[in-house]
């Protein structure tokens, strides 16, 4: 794959200007053939020039070029940095299609990276985490990664590991001196190892919410103000709010923060019997979200008594993580209990100590420094737990082995040392263009 040069934009088409980025063995011969001026030169210079497609010129232009290995790729690469519109941009990639590159394929540039050797795969994953990051923990926990939080976190793992490899192949070889000490240091290796992964599973669960936001589902009754309730967390008008009583037939999702946590914000069909058949299926989607979500937020009527339809959006969320609020607090001074929270989304009372709920509801421990926050990395992580368990029980030394060798394995599918090449390809579809 990486024997063919390869362009892409890298910014976003139709702003001032646009970043184009060429990779590949005939990134100088390119620089030479479409740009007026000898950029490459002087390597890692940007440089005033003329783009030129034979005798047209495109436009003018600012261009870098730079030599392999000390580049994003590992590849010689240019950046072309040209005038933004779609014309311009798209006559610059007509006049890169004459020169024998290719366009680039999603990730590709980053893809190449990591074939390269540039980057570990955990590293090479943290870059869409940093594209994608929604919240100011969010990014942070991904530049972490990005600078090799998570490949320093399980090589520990894997260096404990291949100790007790070691140890176990010393024994082999030489059972009348190594045999004893192997039973000795082998099971303290292996226990501290299952140690260490334990607590990055444990920071993981948490940690997911960093990467992927807290599901927060709004519950209730009908009319008890769960719509204004979503807009005040937004700060902006997004769902219709009426006096009328089953407004929201459907689930409304956005994404928020809440001290710099990623919020999945999910407003729900008000929850009550006897409700005519389009309001019934958008309380079957609210029953529904209620049991997916990772907090519920049950909203009572404070100014009013509690009926039937509270007592059963109450038992319905029993048992889950939830935060129980009653909204139009101006208009009473009752409150149910202590767990309850008073809150006015009309005038935003309580407010801020809801988002402050909220945000230790996600929990205290989950922190800028928290290395695993990719589902496929916990799953893996999980797995090696599991193989390290076997070891544990086996009493065969060569048993032990094959179960540490398994567990070896699956923490190399995290940084990319031991991974299926569909792994990468699939991981890599899910990079945009030009990354």
């Amino acid at each position: 794959m990486t024997d063919k040069t390869v362009y892409a934009p890298s910014s976003a088409i139709g702003g001032a200007i646009a970043v184009i980025r060429i990779s590949g063995s005939l990134s100088k011969s390119i620089a030479r053939r479409i740009l007026s001026a000898n950029v490459t030169a002087t390597p890692a210079r940007l440089c005033h020039t003329r783009i030129i497609d034979g005798d047209e010129v495109i436009d003018e232009a600012m261009a870098v070029y730079f030599a392999a290995p000390a580049t994003y790729t590992g590849e010689d690469m240019l950046e072309l940095h040209c005038h933004g519109g779609a014309q311009t941009v798209q006559a610059v990639l007509a006049c890169l299609s004459k020169t024998g590159a290719r366009p680039a394929e999603n990730g590709e540039f980053t893809k190449r990276a990591f074939l390269n050797g540039k980057m570990d795969l955990s590293r090479a994953e943290a870059v869409m985490d940093v594209i994608n990051a929604a919240a100011s923990r969010s990014l942070k926990a991904a530049l972490l990664q990005l600078q090799g939080g998570v490949f320093t976190v399980v090589n520990e793992v894997s260096e404990l590991l291949l100790d007790a490899l070691a140890g176990i192949d010393a024994a082999i070889d030489y059972p009348d001196e190594a045999y004893e000490d192997a039973y000795e240091d082998v099971p303290q290796r292996i226990a501290e190892a299952r140690s260490r992964l334990d607590a990055l599973i444990a920071s993981g669960r948490r940690g997911r919410v960093l990467r992927e936001g807290l599901r927060l589902a709004i519950v209730g009754k009908p009319n008890v103000g769960k719509s204004s309730l979503l807009n005040a967390l937004l700060g902006r008008e997004r769902a219709i709010v009426t006096a009328e009583a089953g407004t929201t037939r459907d689930t409304i999702e956005e994404l928020f923060s809440v001290r710099g946590f990623p919020i999945r914000l999910v407003d729900t069909a008000g929850i009550r019997e006897g409700a005519a058949t389009i309001e019934a299926i958008g309380i079957e989607r609210a029953r529904s979200e209620l049991k997916n979500c990772d907090l519920a937020l049950v909203v009572l009527d404070g100014s009013a008594a509690l009926d039937e339809n509270d007592r059963a959006v109450l038992e319905l969320s029993k048992g889950l993580q939830r935060l129980v609020v009653q909204n139009k607090a101006d208009l009473c001074s009752i409150k149910l209990d202590e767990a309850t929270l008073l809150i006015s989304a009309a005038t935003g009372l309580g407010m801020a100590d809801l988002e402050a709920a909220i945000a230790s509801s996600i929990g205290a421990d989950v922190t800028d420094e928290t290395p695993i926050t990719n589902e496929r990395h916990l799953f893996a992580l999980e797995r090696a737990r599991e193989c390290l368990l076997h070891a544990a029980e086996a009493l065969e030394l060569d048993c032990i082995a094959t179960d540490i060798r398994d567990g070896l394995h699956w923490i190399g599918t995290i940084t990319g040392a031991d991974v299926d090449s569909q792994v990468i390809d699939r991981i890599f579809e899910n990079f945009c263009v030009g990354k």
